[in-house]
């Protein structure tokens, strides 16, 4: 029996693991993929405090190795099911594991809705990029390509905007999903260049992106880009937990900055709760919060 079972190996639920630790309870987090989250995917991370310049993989690797120092355990399986029992909870895997615990984060993360082109994997981290916030810098003075119409794909453009030669923001409609005062924003930029009614068909380049293909009103054509920003929305992964904590319209954890839900003994952390902004920072600050929940709970 564990104290906590942390669901999610990103910066949230790793931070989760590392304060429930130091508080003396027995940790457990499973991840089904890869330890380390969605900064994993970022070439050189220079916004975390303390970190200079790292890649997200190696800041993905300290906070895991922090926490198994502090004497979390770890596994990799895809958590299928939350049972609530008479002491605690059962978190069952897809594999056929179960594991009991406590109390249990819910860390699962989101991850950034993809284009489905060739090669896209490949080029993540080498080009093609889903955070502007994260990775804008490394493309000044280059010129980009923004892919989307809601307030995300706007602000990304607008940030890129500051730094690189070109912007060209690309909507397969004829008008933006987003915030008026952002298009206006956007028009008034002398490097920003509205792609309408056009959709990437492809991705080019060899070892990084080197341009895109689009189709713009039924013709193709090449747009020379050393980045391509894609900003087409989020999909929680967290349906698996619906039946025991809210969500919200978007499929979000309907949780606020407490990272509490409606079951106790369950709490969420990280970009799978509702929330305005998505960082590695914020998702670090989420996972101390639910940790200290989480073991007051305990207690």
């Amino acid at each position: 029996m564990y104290d906590i079972i942390i669901i999610g190996g990103g910066p949230a639920g790793l931070t989760s693991a590392v304060y429930a630790c130091r508080a003396g309870k027995k940790t457990l987090v499973i991840e089904k993929n890869g330890f380390g989250g969605q900064i994993a995917w970022s070439p050189r991370v220079e916004n975390f405090p303390t970190v200079i310049s790292a890649t997200g993989a190696e800041l993905g690797d300290a906070i895991l190795n922090q926490a198994m120092e502090q004497g979390a355990e770890v596994e990799l399986e895809e958590v299928s099911e939350i049972v609530k029992n008479g002491g605690g909870f059962t978190v069952k895997c897809t594999g056929g594991a179960a594991f009991e615990g406590r109390a249990v984060i819910i860390a699962a993360g989101a991850k950034p809705r993809t284009l489905g082109l060739a090669r896209e994997d490949e080029l993540t981290g080498s080009g093609v990029c889903f955070c502007a916030v994260c990775d804008g810098a490394f493309y000044k003075g280059c010129d980009v390509a923004v892919n989307g119409g809601g307030n995300s794909a706007l602000q990304d453009a607008l940030l890129l905007s500051e730094k690189c030669s070109k912007v060209y923001l690309i909507h397969r409609r004829s008008g933006f999903r987003g915030e008026e005062k952002l298009v206006e924003a956007l028009k008034a930029k002398d490097n920003v260049e509205f792609v309408m009614n056009a959709s990437i068909t492809a991705l080019l380049g060899g070892s990084s992106l080197s341009g895109i293909e689009i189709e713009q009103n039924g013709e193709k054509k090449v747009l020379s880009v050393s980045g391509l920003f894609v900003a087409i929305g989020h999909a929680p992964d967290i349906k698996a937990f619906e039946g025991l904590i809210k969500l919200d319209e978007a499929g979000y954890a309907d949780s606020g900055e407490n990272c509490l839900t409606a079951t106790e003994g369950v709490f969420v952390a990280g970009d799978c709760r509702r929330k305005t902004v998505r960082q590695v920072t914020t998702a670090c600050a989420d996972g101390a919060t639910a940790a200290l929940a989480a073991c007051s709970y305990l207690n």
